[in-house]
C-alpha cells in the first residue's frame, strides 16, 4: 500500500498536491492553515479561496499551489472535537475520502495530508490517525496514488 508517514514540513513536500485543514469559509488560519497560506503567497491564494468562498466540514476543493513545491492544494475542512457523539469520525473520514476523489478526478498521482483536526479542532492524534489510516487504506484498496500522511 502506497501510504507514508513522515516527519517534515508539509509545505515542503514535492507532490502533485499538499491538503489545508482548512475553515469552512477557506480563510487564513493559524497551523498548518496559516503556514500553507503563507508559503503559497497568501495574496494570490486568499484571492481564489475567497472566489470558491465555501467548503462544508467533510468536503473538499481544489486551488493552485501557488508558491508551493506542490501543484495544488486541496482544502478540507474537519470537524471540531466535541467529544466523539457527534459524528466526528464520520466527518473527519470524509475529509481523507473527499480530499482522494477530488485528487483522483484531476488526475495527480501523489498527495501530502496533515492529521487533519487534530490541532486547534481538538481531535485526539491517536484517534486522528486511526481514522487517517482507515480511510486513506480503504482508498488505496481500490486506486494508485502515493499518499503521505505529514507529522510536523
Amino acid at each position: 500500500m502506497p501510504l507514508e508517514i513522515i516527519r517534515n514540513d508539509i509545505t515542503k513536500m514535492r507532490v502533485d498536491a499538499i491538503v489545508n485543514a482548512a475553515n469552512s469559509r477557506l480563510q487564513q488560519g493559524g497551523g498548518v492553515c496559516g503556514a500553507i497560506f503563507a508559503a503559497a503567497g497568501a495574496d494570490k491564494l486568499r484571492d481564489e479561496c475567497n472566489r470558491i468562498g465555501y467548503c462544508p466540514v467533510g468536503s473538499a476543493v481544489i486551488t493552485d499551489g501557488y508558491a508551493l513545491p506542490a501543484k495544488h492544494i486541496i482544502h478540507t475542512v474537519g470537524p471540531v472535537w466535541q467529544g466523539g457523539g457527534y459524528n466526528e469520525e464520520k466527518l473527519l473520514s470524509s475529509c481523507y475520502t473527499s480530499s482522494l476523489e477530488l485528487a483522483l478526478k484531476h488526475g495527480l498521482s501523489s498527495i501530502a495530508f496533515p492529521l487533519i483536526s487534530s490541532g486547534i479542532f481538538g481531535y485526539p492524534k491517536d484517534e486522528a490517525l486511526r481514522v487517517a489510516v482507515s480511510a486513506i487504506g480503504s482508498f488505496l484498496l481500490k486506486y494508485d496514488m502515493m499518499v503521505y500522511i505529514v507529522i510536523f
